[in-house]
């Protein structure tokens, strides 16, 4: 008996249910707000008071949060803002812009904080035509970039990013290329092909060049990808590189190149699918290689997600990063089908070390246009659908608000159960009130989920219930104890301050 209650002493104050009162006796509150699956509720704050008490009168899988326990910094979350995207915005009139980017970038009120953009460094597939900042006639070379410019990009890129800006001018950005000019170019088209070697020095100058140009225009590059997709030549734009020809790049031209020009920009790996970390392994195998580069980008639509932690197993000294993924629903569906997306990308990508989370794309049109001919993605929905100046708001700008709103950049993911994590459960004795039994539980039906601590304090836990049921589970946080409730395939963010 001696050693039951002493195991109970040990374990009971950090399992014991509160009224969820921090140790300065504060109550502590915790903020919900959910996606349900029939769309009764959009990412919408909820005026239900949780429920605390002093017995054990919640019930449900325990999901416990330990902010003890820290991971990886996070940078933040957002979409694409594609050439396509941009000319979608400029279009709109001033007011109705203004609107749109206030939500999508402030965090205040029902605004949805996005804090990350990627930019194509000239034309995507999501660009009514494609371009470069150095297009020629044919036959005509300019190794010396003295006709580089950004014509196209300050027709709408640079002055959509400009006002994004003023909302939010701590948003990070990637810039992402999907070809060289087609007169740097093997096949002398903007499809395929790969990057001639006797222009690899001018192609790294063309990245210090993009580089400055934003530079001049206000807009900090804080990370580039050296080629979107690099083992897909059939889109319209798209270049191929082979592994070995990229470790040339970057350790003899563009690291150098950076170095000289006194850029701090980041350079990030690969930029593709998470079936092929043989891709980025072997670049980083080269110390040459290595030490121009901060980390890795992926997308999802190969391999399993799991294989960024392999690679973080393998280098845990460099970074990773999640670059893109396409996420869309039918328009006029009744249903919303959030707890698919959250789980995989939201949840996934950061359980396995990615330091943000980046969709595509940020804005289409009710035909998914613009995008390239031969090659342009035509299924590809945008977060918002944009109609002149009206907007519909689609699955993948809920996904992201789920984080983006709450989880600021320079948060940091902290350790909370997960399926088949084991937790100590305490039970009274039924033939010997007073005397507790602990019990081991692996956890096989812990609801998907990350949880964060943001700079500021507070304690971030998204939830997806991908399960058929109303779920009822526990947040267990150091000593207290609240019931929730998720409806079927919903998804709920839930906050709180941190008990110091």
């Amino acid at each position: 008996m001696v050693r039951i209650l002493f195991i109970a002493l040990l374990i009971l104050p950090a399992l014991s249910i509160s009224t969820c009162y921090s140790q300065d006796n504060k109550l502590i509150a915790v903020d919900s707000w959910v996606t349900n699956h029939d769309r009764s509720a959009l990412f919408q704050e909820q005026t239900d008071t949780v429920v605390f008490s002093p017995k054990n009168n919640a019930w449900g899988t325990p999901i416990v949060i330990d902010d003890a326990q820290q991971f990886q910094l996070i940078d933040g979350f957002g979409f694409a803002l594609t050439g396509g995207s941009a000319q979608l915005i400029s279009k709109m009139s001033p007011a109705a812009r203004t609107n749109l980017i206030k939500e999508l970038f402030s965090s205040n009120g029902n605004n949805i904080g996005v804090s990350y953009i990627r930019l194509s460094i000239g034309a995507s597939d999501l660009n009514s035509f494609v371009y470069s900042y150095s297009d020629l006639k044919p036959d005509e070379t300019d190794y010396d970039l003295k006709k580089f410019s950004l014509s196209q990009d300050l027709k709408d890129v640079i002055p959509v990013m400009k006002e994004i800006l003023s909302v939010n001018p701590n948003i990070k950005i990637l810039g992402s290329p999907w070809s060289a000019p087609v007169w740097m170019k093997t096949n002398n088209n903007i499809r395929g092909g790969a990057l001639k070697k006797e222009c690899y020095g001018v192609y790294a100058q063309y990245f210090v060049k993009y580089i400055q140009a934003m530079k001049n225009e206000g807009i900090a590059i804080d990370a580039i990808t050296v080629q979107n997709e690099p083992l897909n030549s059939k889109n319209t734009p798209s270049m191929q590189w082979y592994y070995t020809e990229q470790a040339d790049f970057i350790k003899n031209y563009l690291g150098p190149a950076f170095i000289k020009a006194g850029i701090s920009t980041k350079i990030i790996l690969f930029d593709h699918n998470c079936d092929r970390i043989d891709y980025p392994l072997a670049l980083l195998s080269d110390p040459d290689v290595a030490k121009y580069s901060d980390g890795t980008g992926f997308h999802h639509y190969g391999g399993d997600i799991s294989s960024m932690s392999n690679l973080h197993l393998a280098r845990p000294d460099k970074n990773l990063y999640f670059t893109e993924q396409m996420v869309t629903e039918r328009p006029g569906n009744n249903v919303i089908n959030i707890s698919a997306p959250v789980k995989r990308i939201i949840i996934g990508v950061t359980r396995n070390w990615s330091k943000n989370a980046i969709l595509w794309n940020l804005a289409a049109d009710p035909s998914n246009d613009p995008h390239t001919d031969n090659g342009g993605c035509s299924m590809c929905q945008g977060a918002v659908t944009i109609d002149g100046d009206n907007v519909i708001r689609n699955i993948a700008y809920y996904t992201i608000a789920h984080a983006s709103k709450f989880v600021t950049p320079g948060s940091v993911r902290i350790a909370s159960t997960y399926p088949g994590d084991k937790t100590v459960s305490l039970t009274d004795d039924e033939e010997h009130p007073g005397i507790w039994r602990a019990t081991v539980i692996e956890n096989a039906q812990v609801l998907p989920n990350v949880a964060f601590k943001t700079s500021d304090g507070k304690i971030v836990l998204i939830v997806a219930n991908d399960s058929y049921s109303i779920n009822m589970f526990r947040l267990l946080y150091r000593g207290k104890i609240a019931g929730i409730r998720l409806n079927p395939g919903s998804v709920g963010t839930y906050i709180w301050n941190a008990d110091k």
